[in-house]
Protein backbone atom coordinates (compact mmCIF):
# COMPACT_ATOMS: atom_id res chain seq x y z
CA UNK A 1 0.00 0.00 0.00
CA UNK A 2 0.87 3.34 -0.91
CA UNK A 3 2.53 5.38 2.25
CA UNK A 4 2.42 9.00 2.81
CA UNK A 5 5.45 10.46 4.89
CA UNK A 6 4.78 12.76 7.62
CA UNK A 7 5.63 15.89 5.23
CA UNK A 8 2.49 14.59 3.31
CA UNK A 9 4.69 13.87 0.08
CA UNK A 10 4.50 10.19 -1.39
CA UNK A 11 6.76 7.42 0.29
CA UNK A 12 8.55 5.32 -2.53
CA UNK A 13 9.76 2.90 0.08
CA UNK A 14 8.18 -0.50 -0.03
CA UNK A 15 6.34 -0.30 -3.01
CA UNK A 16 5.41 -2.39 -6.14
CA UNK A 17 5.08 -0.36 -9.26
CA UNK A 18 3.90 -0.52 -13.28
CA UNK A 19 6.59 0.63 -14.90
CA UNK A 20 6.89 3.43 -17.80
CA UNK A 21 6.14 1.38 -20.79
CA UNK A 22 5.43 3.18 -24.19
CA UNK A 23 1.87 2.40 -26.00
CA UNK A 24 1.25 0.37 -23.13
CA UNK A 25 1.45 2.81 -19.79
CA UNK A 26 -1.57 4.36 -20.72
CA UNK A 27 -4.92 5.08 -18.84
CA UNK A 28 -6.50 1.59 -19.29
CA UNK A 29 -3.49 -0.33 -18.37
CA UNK A 30 -3.10 1.94 -15.44
CA UNK A 31 -6.16 1.72 -13.37
CA UNK A 32 -6.48 -2.03 -14.28
CA UNK A 33 -2.85 -2.42 -11.91
CA UNK A 34 -4.20 -0.18 -9.38
CA UNK A 35 -7.33 -2.43 -9.35
CA UNK A 36 -4.96 -5.79 -8.93
CA UNK A 37 -2.87 -4.10 -6.58
CA UNK A 38 -0.16 -1.60 -7.75
CA UNK A 39 1.19 0.81 -5.09
CA UNK A 40 1.80 3.51 -8.25
CA UNK A 41 1.58 3.45 -11.63
CA UNK A 42 3.92 5.45 -14.56
CA UNK A 43 2.51 6.66 -17.35
CA UNK A 44 4.53 6.13 -21.09
CA UNK A 45 7.49 8.63 -21.82
CA UNK A 46 6.06 11.54 -23.17
CA UNK A 47 8.58 13.90 -24.50
CA UNK A 48 8.32 17.68 -23.47
CA UNK A 49 8.54 19.19 -27.15
CA UNK A 50 5.00 17.28 -27.38
CA UNK A 51 3.67 17.94 -24.03
CA UNK A 52 4.61 21.40 -23.98
CA UNK A 53 2.27 22.60 -26.67
CA UNK A 54 -1.20 20.58 -24.85
CA UNK A 55 -3.80 22.23 -23.47
CA UNK A 56 -5.12 21.07 -20.18
CA UNK A 57 -9.05 20.41 -20.76
CA UNK A 58 -11.66 19.17 -17.67
CA UNK A 59 -13.14 16.16 -20.03
CA UNK A 60 -16.91 15.90 -18.14
CA UNK A 61 -18.14 13.31 -20.25
CA UNK A 62 -15.21 10.96 -19.38
CA UNK A 63 -14.45 12.62 -15.96
CA UNK A 64 -11.10 12.60 -16.89
CA UNK A 65 -8.14 15.38 -16.95
CA UNK A 66 -6.96 15.64 -20.80
CA UNK A 67 -4.05 17.23 -22.20
CA UNK A 68 -4.07 17.93 -25.38
CA UNK A 69 -2.17 18.64 -28.65
CA UNK A 70 -2.16 21.58 -31.45
CA UNK A 71 -3.91 18.88 -33.85
CA UNK A 72 -6.68 17.37 -31.12
CA UNK A 73 -4.71 14.57 -29.81
CA UNK A 74 -4.83 13.81 -26.60
CA UNK A 75 -1.13 12.84 -25.16
CA UNK A 76 -1.95 12.05 -21.71
CA UNK A 77 -5.13 11.34 -20.18
CA UNK A 78 -5.63 10.50 -16.49
CA UNK A 79 -8.36 10.60 -13.46
CA UNK A 80 -9.16 11.08 -10.02
CA UNK A 81 -8.96 7.46 -9.49
CA UNK A 82 -4.80 7.58 -9.99
CA UNK A 83 -4.23 11.27 -8.65
CA UNK A 84 -2.37 10.32 -5.65
CA UNK A 85 -0.75 7.11 -7.34
CA UNK A 86 0.51 7.97 -10.99
CA UNK A 87 3.88 9.39 -12.23
CA UNK A 88 4.30 11.38 -14.95
CA UNK A 89 7.60 10.04 -16.83
CA UNK A 90 8.77 12.96 -19.43
CA UNK A 91 11.24 12.65 -21.81
CA UNK A 92 13.53 15.91 -22.09
CA UNK A 93 16.49 17.43 -22.85
CA UNK A 94 16.23 21.29 -21.70
CA UNK A 95 15.68 22.51 -18.11
CA UNK A 96 13.13 25.40 -18.97
CA UNK A 97 10.76 22.91 -20.85
CA UNK A 98 10.83 20.14 -18.49
CA UNK A 99 9.67 22.75 -15.71
CA UNK A 100 6.77 24.08 -17.62
CA UNK A 101 5.52 20.65 -18.31
CA UNK A 102 5.99 19.94 -14.98
CA UNK A 103 4.31 22.51 -13.57
CA UNK A 104 1.79 22.32 -16.39
CA UNK A 105 0.47 18.19 -15.01
CA UNK A 106 1.71 18.55 -11.71
CA UNK A 107 -1.49 19.43 -10.20
CA UNK A 108 -3.20 16.27 -11.80
CA UNK A 109 -0.20 13.72 -10.90
CA UNK A 110 1.80 12.37 -7.62
CA UNK A 111 4.85 12.83 -8.98
CA UNK A 112 7.50 13.89 -11.82
CA UNK A 113 9.85 11.50 -13.71
CA UNK A 114 12.53 12.19 -15.92
CA UNK A 115 13.60 9.41 -18.00
CA UNK A 116 17.86 9.18 -17.85
CA UNK A 117 17.82 6.13 -19.35
CA UNK A 118 20.67 5.97 -22.40
CA UNK A 119 20.88 9.40 -24.60
CA UNK A 120 18.27 8.63 -27.66
CA UNK A 121 18.64 11.08 -30.77
CA UNK A 122 15.51 13.23 -29.67
CA UNK A 123 17.40 14.26 -26.30
CA UNK A 124 20.87 15.00 -27.28
CA UNK A 125 20.05 16.64 -30.81
CA UNK A 126 17.59 19.35 -29.35
CA UNK A 127 20.58 20.97 -27.06
CA UNK A 128 23.41 20.27 -29.38
CA UNK A 129 24.82 17.96 -26.21
CA UNK A 130 27.26 14.59 -26.79
CA UNK A 131 27.03 11.94 -23.97
CA UNK A 132 30.21 13.18 -22.00
CA UNK A 133 28.42 16.13 -20.81
CA UNK A 134 24.53 13.98 -20.80
CA UNK A 135 24.58 13.47 -16.86
CA UNK A 136 25.32 17.65 -16.55
CA UNK A 137 22.10 18.18 -18.34
CA UNK A 138 20.11 15.97 -16.96
CA UNK A 139 21.39 17.33 -13.07
CA UNK A 140 20.34 20.81 -13.79
CA UNK A 141 16.76 19.46 -15.11
CA UNK A 142 16.51 17.48 -12.20
CA UNK A 143 17.55 20.23 -9.98
CA UNK A 144 15.52 22.90 -11.41
CA UNK A 145 11.99 20.46 -10.98
CA UNK A 146 12.88 19.53 -7.69
CA UNK A 147 13.07 23.43 -7.07
CA UNK A 148 10.44 24.13 -9.24
CA UNK A 149 7.08 21.80 -8.45
CA UNK A 150 5.51 20.51 -5.24
CA UNK A 151 5.48 16.91 -5.99
CA UNK A 152 7.89 14.53 -5.10
CA UNK A 153 10.63 14.28 -8.77
CA UNK A 154 12.33 11.25 -9.20
CA UNK A 155 14.28 9.54 -12.64
CA UNK A 156 14.79 6.41 -14.12
CA UNK A 157 18.35 5.25 -15.18
CA UNK A 158 19.98 2.19 -16.97
CA UNK A 159 23.58 0.81 -15.17
CA UNK A 160 26.85 2.11 -16.61
CA UNK A 161 29.89 -0.62 -18.07
CA UNK A 162 31.36 -0.56 -14.27
CA UNK A 163 29.74 -0.84 -11.19
CA UNK A 164 31.87 2.24 -10.13
CA UNK A 165 30.57 4.16 -12.45
CA UNK A 166 26.94 3.27 -11.70
CA UNK A 167 27.23 4.34 -8.24
CA UNK A 168 28.97 7.51 -8.92
CA UNK A 169 26.41 8.08 -11.80
CA UNK A 170 23.24 7.86 -8.88
CA UNK A 171 25.43 9.68 -6.08
CA UNK A 172 25.42 12.12 -7.86
CA UNK A 173 22.10 12.65 -8.56
CA UNK A 174 20.83 11.92 -5.61
CA UNK A 175 22.89 15.34 -4.34
CA UNK A 176 20.10 16.98 -7.37
CA UNK A 177 17.02 16.26 -3.94
CA UNK A 178 15.34 13.94 -5.84
CA UNK A 179 13.11 11.49 -3.92
CA UNK A 180 14.16 8.37 -5.54
CA UNK A 181 15.91 6.87 -8.28
CA UNK A 182 14.46 3.63 -10.33
CA UNK A 183 17.66 1.66 -11.94
CA UNK A 184 17.32 -0.74 -14.83
CA UNK A 185 19.30 -3.82 -14.39
CA UNK A 186 21.09 -3.75 -18.07
CA UNK A 187 23.25 -2.17 -19.91
CA UNK A 188 22.24 0.77 -22.82
CA UNK A 189 23.33 -1.89 -25.46
CA UNK A 190 21.04 -4.70 -24.04
CA UNK A 191 17.69 -5.62 -24.49
CA UNK A 192 14.95 -7.92 -22.52
CA UNK A 193 16.37 -11.23 -23.30
CA UNK A 194 19.55 -10.35 -21.68
CA UNK A 195 19.87 -11.12 -17.81
CA UNK A 196 19.18 -8.86 -15.35
CA UNK A 197 22.58 -7.52 -13.24
CA UNK A 198 20.47 -7.59 -9.87
CA UNK A 199 24.42 -6.68 -8.34
CA UNK A 200 24.45 -3.45 -9.68
CA UNK A 201 20.94 -2.75 -8.28
CA UNK A 202 22.52 -4.12 -4.71
CA UNK A 203 25.60 -1.80 -4.96
CA UNK A 204 23.68 1.12 -5.84
CA UNK A 205 20.68 0.76 -3.08
CA UNK A 206 23.59 0.26 -0.41
CA UNK A 207 25.33 3.44 -1.79
CA UNK A 208 22.40 6.41 -1.15
CA UNK A 209 20.17 7.27 0.99
CA UNK A 210 16.93 7.56 -1.04
CA UNK A 211 14.65 4.72 -2.17
CA UNK A 212 16.17 2.41 -5.09
CA UNK A 213 13.14 0.57 -7.45
CA UNK A 214 14.78 -2.24 -9.02
CA UNK A 215 13.26 -2.40 -12.53
CA UNK A 216 14.47 -5.26 -15.31
CA UNK A 217 13.31 -8.41 -13.06
CA UNK A 218 10.86 -9.61 -15.24
CA UNK A 219 10.79 -13.08 -16.90
CA UNK A 220 14.18 -13.95 -15.34
CA UNK A 221 12.66 -13.30 -11.69
CA UNK A 222 9.52 -12.15 -11.93
CA UNK A 223 6.57 -13.97 -12.79
CA UNK A 224 4.26 -14.45 -10.03
CA UNK A 225 3.58 -11.79 -6.85
CA UNK A 226 5.55 -14.42 -4.80
CA UNK A 227 8.13 -13.50 -7.08
CA UNK A 228 8.34 -9.71 -6.19
CA UNK A 229 9.28 -10.02 -2.69
CA UNK A 230 13.05 -12.67 -4.01
CA UNK A 231 13.82 -10.05 -6.48
CA UNK A 232 13.73 -7.17 -4.08
CA UNK A 233 15.61 -8.92 -1.90
CA UNK A 234 18.13 -10.19 -4.33
CA UNK A 235 18.63 -6.60 -5.18
CA UNK A 236 18.49 -4.89 -1.71
CA UNK A 237 16.04 -2.52 -3.12
CA UNK A 238 13.09 -0.63 -1.41
CA UNK A 239 11.19 -1.10 -3.88
CA UNK A 240 10.16 -3.06 -7.46
CA UNK A 241 8.58 -1.91 -10.65
CA UNK A 242 7.44 -4.15 -13.56
CA UNK A 243 7.20 -3.70 -17.22
CA UNK A 244 6.74 -7.33 -19.16
CA UNK A 245 5.39 -9.53 -16.23
CA UNK A 246 2.87 -6.69 -15.95
CA UNK A 247 1.81 -6.07 -19.60
CA UNK A 248 1.79 -9.90 -19.85
CA UNK A 249 -0.70 -9.89 -17.05
CA UNK A 250 -1.38 -7.32 -14.65
CA UNK A 251 -3.08 -9.44 -12.36
CA UNK A 252 1.11 -10.04 -11.32
CA UNK A 253 0.09 -7.25 -9.07
CA UNK A 254 -2.54 -9.39 -7.05
CA UNK A 255 -1.48 -11.17 -4.08
CA UNK A 256 -3.96 -13.76 -4.50
CA UNK A 257 -1.62 -15.09 -7.52
CA UNK A 258 -2.51 -14.90 -10.96
CA UNK A 259 -5.97 -14.61 -12.90
CA UNK A 260 -6.71 -16.18 -16.28
CA UNK A 261 -5.37 -13.91 -18.77
CA UNK A 262 -8.45 -13.97 -20.72
CA UNK A 263 -10.06 -12.33 -17.62
CA UNK A 264 -7.36 -9.81 -17.29
CA UNK A 265 -8.24 -9.09 -21.24
CA UNK A 266 -11.61 -8.48 -20.70
CA UNK A 267 -10.94 -5.96 -17.59
CA UNK A 268 -8.41 -4.09 -19.73
CA UNK A 269 -10.74 -3.55 -22.40
CA UNK A 270 -14.12 -2.37 -20.37
CA UNK A 271 -11.49 -0.15 -19.31
CA UNK A 272 -10.46 0.90 -22.62
CA UNK A 273 -14.47 1.25 -23.87
CA UNK A 274 -15.19 3.68 -20.70
CA UNK A 275 -12.11 5.89 -20.94
CA UNK A 276 -12.23 5.88 -24.84
CA UNK A 277 -8.59 4.88 -25.27
CA UNK A 278 -7.64 4.87 -28.85
CA UNK A 279 -8.34 1.89 -30.78
CA UNK A 280 -4.83 1.38 -32.15
CA UNK A 281 -3.59 1.17 -28.69
CA UNK A 282 -6.04 -0.92 -27.52
CA UNK A 283 -5.31 -3.17 -29.83
CA UNK A 284 -1.90 -2.95 -29.31
CA UNK A 285 -2.17 -3.93 -25.68
CA UNK A 286 -4.25 -7.03 -26.25
CA UNK A 287 -1.83 -8.38 -28.84
CA UNK A 288 0.89 -7.94 -26.13
CA UNK A 289 -1.46 -9.84 -23.73
CA UNK A 290 -2.35 -12.69 -26.54
CA UNK A 291 1.84 -13.23 -26.65
CA UNK A 292 2.11 -16.78 -28.79
CA UNK A 293 -1.60 -17.02 -28.76
CA UNK A 294 -2.08 -13.91 -31.47
CA UNK A 295 -1.96 -16.00 -34.43
CA UNK A 296 -5.36 -17.59 -32.45
CA UNK A 297 -8.36 -17.24 -34.08
CA UNK A 298 -9.00 -14.50 -31.45
CA UNK A 299 -5.84 -12.68 -32.39
CA UNK A 300 -6.24 -12.68 -35.46
CA UNK A 301 -9.84 -11.39 -35.21
CA UNK A 302 -8.00 -8.18 -32.90
CA UNK A 303 -5.29 -7.56 -35.31
CA UNK A 304 -8.07 -7.42 -37.92
CA UNK A 305 -10.45 -4.78 -36.05
CA UNK A 306 -10.00 -1.11 -36.63
CA UNK A 307 -12.27 0.22 -33.65
CA UNK A 308 -12.90 -0.52 -30.13
CA UNK A 309 -16.41 -1.58 -31.27
CA UNK A 310 -14.73 -4.13 -33.60
CA UNK A 311 -12.40 -5.22 -30.69
CA UNK A 312 -15.39 -5.48 -28.25
CA UNK A 313 -16.92 -8.03 -31.00
CA UNK A 314 -14.36 -10.25 -30.90
CA UNK A 315 -14.68 -10.29 -27.28
CA UNK A 316 -18.10 -11.02 -26.75
CA UNK A 317 -19.00 -7.81 -25.21
CA UNK A 318 -20.49 -5.62 -27.85
CA UNK A 319 -23.61 -4.88 -25.36
CA UNK A 320 -21.21 -3.35 -22.73
CA UNK A 321 -19.45 -1.59 -25.77
CA UNK A 322 -22.95 -0.09 -26.55
CA UNK A 323 -24.77 0.83 -23.66
CA UNK A 324 -21.47 2.82 -22.76
CA UNK A 325 -21.74 4.51 -25.98
CA UNK A 326 -24.93 5.06 -24.89
CA UNK A 327 -24.50 6.14 -21.36
CA UNK A 328 -21.67 8.57 -22.46
CA UNK A 329 -23.91 10.41 -25.01
CA UNK A 330 -26.54 11.16 -22.83
CA UNK A 331 -24.29 12.47 -20.78
CA UNK A 332 -22.48 14.35 -23.31
CA UNK A 333 -25.68 15.54 -25.00
CA UNK A 334 -26.86 16.59 -20.99
CA UNK A 335 -23.89 18.56 -20.24
CA UNK A 336 -24.42 20.68 -23.78
CA UNK A 337 -27.55 21.46 -23.26
CA UNK A 338 -26.90 23.08 -19.75
CA UNK A 339 -23.52 24.57 -21.20
CA UNK A 340 -25.16 26.27 -23.98
CA UNK A 341 -27.77 29.64 -24.14
CA UNK A 342 -31.47 28.43 -25.66
CA UNK A 343 -31.55 32.04 -27.59
CA UNK A 344 -30.20 32.51 -30.93
CA UNK A 345 -26.38 34.27 -30.42
CA UNK A 346 -24.11 35.66 -32.80
CA UNK A 347 -20.81 33.82 -33.44
CA UNK A 348 -19.11 36.24 -36.19
CA UNK A 349 -21.57 36.28 -39.18
CA UNK A 350 -23.26 32.86 -37.68
CA UNK A 351 -26.53 32.83 -35.96
CA UNK A 352 -26.23 30.30 -33.48
CA UNK A 353 -28.56 28.43 -30.89
CA UNK A 354 -27.81 25.26 -29.01
CA UNK A 355 -30.15 22.69 -30.55
CA UNK A 356 -30.27 18.98 -30.82
CA UNK A 357 -32.36 16.93 -33.42
CA UNK A 358 -34.63 14.68 -31.86
CA UNK A 359 -35.51 12.21 -34.84
CA UNK A 360 -38.66 10.98 -32.76
CA UNK A 361 -39.94 14.29 -32.12
CA UNK A 362 -40.71 14.22 -35.62
CA UNK A 363 -43.66 11.81 -37.73
CA UNK A 364 -42.07 9.67 -40.29
CA UNK A 365 -41.04 10.75 -43.38
CA UNK A 366 -40.77 14.55 -42.20
CA UNK A 367 -37.82 16.63 -41.52
CA UNK A 368 -36.83 19.85 -40.85
CA UNK A 369 -34.50 19.97 -43.81
CA UNK A 370 -37.59 19.62 -46.15
CA UNK A 371 -39.60 22.40 -44.16
CA UNK A 372 -36.78 24.52 -45.09
CA UNK A 373 -36.43 23.41 -48.60
CA UNK A 374 -40.21 23.90 -49.41
CA UNK A 375 -40.52 26.86 -47.58
CA UNK A 376 -37.36 28.49 -49.63
CA UNK A 377 -38.93 27.59 -53.14
CA UNK A 378 -42.70 29.01 -52.08
CA UNK A 379 -40.07 32.61 -51.04
CA UNK A 380 -38.14 32.23 -54.34
CA UNK A 381 -35.39 31.70 -52.99
CA UNK A 382 -31.97 29.40 -53.26
CA UNK A 383 -31.72 26.52 -51.76
CA UNK A 384 -30.48 26.08 -48.49
CA UNK A 385 -26.76 25.45 -48.56
CA UNK A 386 -25.35 23.36 -45.42
CA UNK A 387 -21.25 22.99 -44.84
CA UNK A 388 -20.49 20.40 -42.56
CA UNK A 389 -17.42 20.08 -40.27
CA UNK A 390 -16.19 17.11 -38.49
CA UNK A 391 -13.98 17.33 -35.38
CA UNK A 392 -11.03 15.03 -35.13
CA UNK A 393 -11.30 14.24 -31.30
CA UNK A 394 -14.38 12.89 -31.33
CA UNK A 395 -15.34 12.08 -34.60
CA UNK A 396 -18.61 14.51 -34.29
CA UNK A 397 -20.17 16.78 -36.82
CA UNK A 398 -21.25 20.60 -37.38
CA UNK A 399 -23.19 21.98 -39.79
CA UNK A 400 -23.36 26.01 -41.07
CA UNK A 401 -26.67 26.24 -43.15
CA UNK A 402 -27.02 29.56 -45.31
CA UNK A 403 -30.54 30.78 -46.60
CA UNK A 404 -31.39 33.73 -48.25
CA UNK A 405 -27.50 35.04 -47.30
CA UNK A 406 -27.42 34.61 -43.81
CA UNK A 407 -25.92 31.87 -41.99
CA UNK A 408 -27.37 29.35 -39.55
CA UNK A 409 -25.59 26.73 -36.81
CA UNK A 410 -26.25 24.73 -34.32
CA UNK A 411 -23.72 25.28 -31.17
CA UNK A 412 -24.07 21.76 -30.47
CA UNK A 413 -22.36 19.33 -32.18
CA UNK A 414 -24.26 15.84 -33.74
CA UNK A 415 -23.11 12.45 -34.24
CA UNK A 416 -23.87 12.29 -38.13
CA UNK A 417 -23.33 14.11 -40.72
CA UNK A 418 -26.85 14.47 -41.58
CA UNK A 419 -28.07 14.84 -37.72
CA UNK A 420 -25.93 17.79 -38.13
CA UNK A 421 -27.81 19.61 -41.22
CA UNK A 422 -31.14 18.57 -39.49
CA UNK A 423 -29.86 20.82 -36.34
CA UNK A 424 -28.58 23.58 -38.74
CA UNK A 425 -31.76 23.60 -40.38
CA UNK A 426 -34.03 23.81 -36.95
CA UNK A 427 -31.80 26.96 -36.10
CA UNK A 428 -32.59 28.51 -39.17
CA UNK A 429 -36.66 27.84 -39.01
CA UNK A 430 -37.17 29.24 -35.66
CA UNK A 431 -35.13 32.25 -35.70
CA UNK A 432 -37.04 33.13 -39.02
CA UNK A 433 -40.54 31.76 -36.96
CA UNK A 434 -41.08 29.08 -39.61
CA UNK A 435 -42.86 25.72 -38.70
CA UNK A 436 -40.16 22.75 -39.26
CA UNK A 437 -42.66 19.70 -38.57
CA UNK A 438 -42.80 18.81 -34.99
CA UNK A 439 -45.11 16.27 -33.93
CA UNK A 440 -48.37 18.37 -32.55
CA UNK A 441 -47.53 21.17 -34.46
CA UNK A 442 -50.34 23.04 -36.74
CA UNK A 443 -50.80 22.35 -40.47
CA UNK A 444 -48.53 24.57 -42.21
CA UNK A 445 -49.35 23.61 -45.37
CA UNK A 446 -45.97 23.11 -46.08
CA UNK A 447 -44.38 19.62 -47.34
CA UNK A 448 -47.80 18.01 -47.33
CA UNK A 449 -49.40 18.84 -50.07
CA UNK A 450 -46.38 17.60 -52.08
CA UNK A 451 -46.66 14.36 -50.08
CA UNK A 452 -50.37 14.10 -51.26
CA UNK A 453 -49.31 14.66 -54.99
CA UNK A 454 -46.08 12.37 -54.68
CA UNK A 455 -49.13 9.26 -53.10
CA UNK A 456 -51.52 10.03 -56.36
CA UNK A 457 -48.75 9.61 -58.85
CA UNK A 458 -47.52 6.15 -57.92
CA UNK A 459 -44.07 6.27 -56.54
CA UNK A 460 -42.82 9.14 -59.14
CA UNK A 461 -41.69 11.61 -56.24
CA UNK A 462 -40.46 9.34 -54.34
CA UNK A 463 -37.71 7.68 -57.15
CA UNK A 464 -37.18 11.20 -58.33
CA UNK A 465 -36.13 12.12 -54.35
CA UNK A 466 -34.04 8.65 -54.44
CA UNK A 467 -32.48 9.24 -57.69
CA UNK A 468 -31.24 13.22 -56.59
CA UNK A 469 -30.10 11.63 -53.03
CA UNK A 470 -27.99 9.18 -55.03
CA UNK A 471 -26.00 11.80 -57.53
CA UNK A 472 -25.83 13.44 -54.43
CA UNK A 473 -23.96 11.34 -52.20
CA UNK A 474 -22.37 10.42 -55.60
CA UNK A 475 -21.11 13.96 -55.51
CA UNK A 476 -19.91 14.01 -51.93
CA UNK A 477 -15.78 14.12 -51.11
CA UNK A 478 -14.17 11.06 -50.14
CA UNK A 479 -13.73 10.18 -46.11
CA UNK A 480 -11.63 12.17 -44.87
CA UNK A 481 -8.04 9.96 -43.31
CA UNK A 482 -7.17 10.19 -39.46
CA UNK A 483 -7.20 13.34 -38.07
CA UNK A 484 -7.86 15.32 -40.50
CA UNK A 485 -10.76 17.81 -40.48
CA UNK A 486 -13.70 17.01 -43.04
CA UNK A 487 -15.48 19.61 -44.61
CA UNK A 488 -18.72 18.63 -47.12
CA UNK A 489 -20.63 21.40 -48.69
CA UNK A 490 -24.37 20.47 -50.06
CA UNK A 491 -27.03 21.60 -51.72
CA UNK A 492 -30.13 20.32 -50.17
CA UNK A 493 -32.36 19.06 -53.44
CA UNK A 494 -34.01 15.67 -51.74
CA UNK A 495 -37.17 15.33 -51.00
CA UNK A 496 -37.56 11.60 -49.81
CA UNK A 497 -37.45 12.09 -46.32
CA UNK A 498 -36.76 8.64 -45.18
CA UNK A 499 -33.19 8.74 -46.84
CA UNK A 500 -32.07 12.01 -45.97
CA UNK A 501 -32.64 11.95 -42.42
Amino acid sequence: MVRIMGTGRLSFRNITALAPMVRVGTLPMRLLALDYGADLVYCEELIDLKMVQCQRVVNEVLETVDFIAPDDRVMFRTCMREKDRVVFQMGTADPDRALAVARLVEKDVAAIDVNMGCPKEYSTKDSNVKNSVFLSDRKSILKKLVTGVSIPVTCKIRILPSVEETVSLVQRIEKTGIAAIAVHGRFKEERPRHPVHCDYIQAVAGAVSIPVIANGGSLDLVRTHADVEEFRKATSASSVMLARAAMWNASVFRSQGLLPVETVMEEYLRYAVQYDNHAFNTKYCLCQMLRDKVESPLGKQVQAAQTNAEISEAYGLQEFYQQTQDRLQTKRDTLQRSSQPSCPVMDGDIITMAIKFERREYPPQITPKMFLLEWSRREKLEQPRYKTVQRSQDRAFQSTVTVAKKKYRSSLWEKSKKFAEQASAIVCLRVLGIPEGRLGEDDSGLVCKRKREGRSNGNSEEERGKKLHVEAEASEPAAPAEGEVCVCVCVCVCVCACKHV
